[in-house]
C-alpha cells in the first residue's frame, strides 16, 4: 500500500503540538503499524517538535509543517520549521550509566531517546527551513 503523503501546518505552540500528536496517531493507524513502532515514531515526532516548539521558536510564533506517508516497507514524517538551524544529530549522546542521575549533564536524553528509536533519521538545511525525516519499518 503506497499513500500519498498528507500535511499539516500548525503553529508552534503546545496546541499545536496536539495537532502534530493527532496527524500522527492519524498515518500510525492508517499504517496499521504495530504498537511498538507507532509508539518509537509518535515519541520521536513529539520530543523533536517539542524541541523546536521550546527551544527553535523561543521567542513565539512560527510554524511547524508535518508530512507523513506511508509506504510498503516503512512509514515516514517530515518536520520543517523555520527555527535556527539545529541538526539534533549534534546532541546524540548517549548516557553515561556510571554517571549518577544528579550528576549528569541537563539536556540531550529526550533528543538520544528520540533518534535512536527510530530505524532511520535524516537531517537537512535547506532555503532557511530545518527539514526532519523520521522512520520506521513497517
Amino acid at each position: 500500500m503506497t499513500e500519498r503523503a498528507s500535511a499539516l501546518r500548525a503553529p508552534a505552540s503546545f496546541p499545536g503540538l496536539e495537532q502534530i500528536t493527532r496527524f500522527v496517531l492519524g498515518l500510525v493507524r492508517r499504517a496499521s503499524l504495530p504498537d511498538q513502532a507507532g509508539y518509537r515514531l509518535r515519541l520521536a515526532v513529539d520530543e523533536l517538535a517539542t524541541n523546536t516548539v521550546t527551544h527553535g521558536y523561543r521567542d513565539g510564533g512560527g510554524e511547524i509543517t508535518v508530512y507523513g506517508g506511508v509506504e510498503p516497507d516503512r512509514v515516514w514524517i517530515r518536520l520543517e520549521d523555520q527555527a535556527d538551524c539545529f541538526d539534533p544529530r549534534t546532541r546524540l549522546h548517549p548516557p553515561d550509566p556510571a554517571t549518577p542521575l544528579q550528576d549528569r549533564p541537563i539536556g540531550g536524553l529526550g533528543i538520544y531517546l528520540a533518534l535512536t528509536s527510530l530505524d532511520e533519521f535524516d537531517y537537512a538545511y535547506v532555503c532557511g527551513r530545518n527539514v526532519l525525516t523520521l522512520t520506521v519499518r513497517r
